[in-house]
């Protein structure tokens, strides 16, 4: 929960119109928030920033967040010259920050995970769906893996994975678990990765591949010429993220699953 300031500020009268132009938020746990909404010169700005400093540091406030839109990013180096430091970035604002109070800094880091998503998608002939990307480490290998992708922001895992089997290959599916999940680190841009393998059933049967990102996407249950294929199927998660958990899903004839796990270099 966060209210709007309304205490009387004691500052010098010439300085009260300026701090009437920042809008800011305090919030529960002893920070405050700075959005700037309008436009204005990096020197007035800079003035501003020095007596609300004053002021929230005369109130005990923990730390400064200062909200910047793209447009204004004339404000960044003021900013930074004062002591700020960057937090985060989405695509229309910069984040920065400064911990004011004189104990030690307790502010949180930024996300620190990325999560990915595969679709073991297999429909009651035995049939599973794979792909092959036209992008990326893969481009040109012909190797044959799970539609991936990485969820997006407020989206459930599990929608992650039937949105990514529609986009790259238009067939729909409905989520019936979670078959595993494994963790890596410095992945994407020094950030950790969760990624999480969902089994699909399909609803649909005509493939239709997206062009932009899928070479190519087929569903397959005759017995490969050789244990190969199996790996490259099994091994594909893997390949792209450095690890892999295999979980038993499906009855499966003993002496096809003994051949197939001997193929495997653990």
């Amino acid at each position: 929960m966060s209210t709007s300031i309304e205490k009387e500020m004691v500052l010098p009268e010439n300085e009260v119109e300026n701090i009437e132009l920042l809008s800011s938020i305090e919030h529960a746990h002893g920070g405050v928030t700075v959005e700037m909404k309008e436009r204005m010169d990096s020197k007035q700005f800079a003035s501003m920033l020095g007596s609300w400093l004053l002021y929230w540091i005369q109130q005990k406030k923990r730390a400064v967040w200062i909200k910047l839109p793209i447009e204004f990013s004339n404000l960044v180096e003021p900013a930074v010259k004062e002591g700020f430091r960057y937090h985060h970035a989405e695509s229309d604002y910069l984040m920065l920050v400064k911990w004011i109070l004189e104990t030690s800094d307790t502010l949180p880091a930024n996300a620190s995970h990325r999560v990915g998503v595969g679709a073991f998608v297999m429909n009651d002939k035995g049939e599973v769906l794979v792909v092959q990307e036209r992008n990326g480490s893969f481009k040109g290998t012909n190797v044959w893996k799970l539609p991936t992708g990485t969820v997006d922001e407020g989206e459930d895992i599990w929608k992650a994975a039937i949105r990514e089997v529609k986009e790259e290959t238009g067939v729909d599916t409905e989520f019936v678990e979670v078959l595993s999940f494994r963790q890596s680190h410095r992945s994407f841009f020094r950030k950790s990765d969760l990624f999480f393998v969902c089994m699909l059933r399909p609803h649909s049967f005509e493939i239709e591949k997206q062009d932009s990102e899928i070479e190519a996407a087929q569903t397959s249950i005759e017995k490969p010429e050789n244990e190969v294929q199996y790996i490259e199927l099994l091994n594909s998660v893997e390949y792209a993220y450095g690890g892999v958990t295999v979980e038993m899903k499906v009855c499966m004839d003993s002496k096809l699953f003994a051949s197939m796990l001997g193929c495997f270099d653990f």
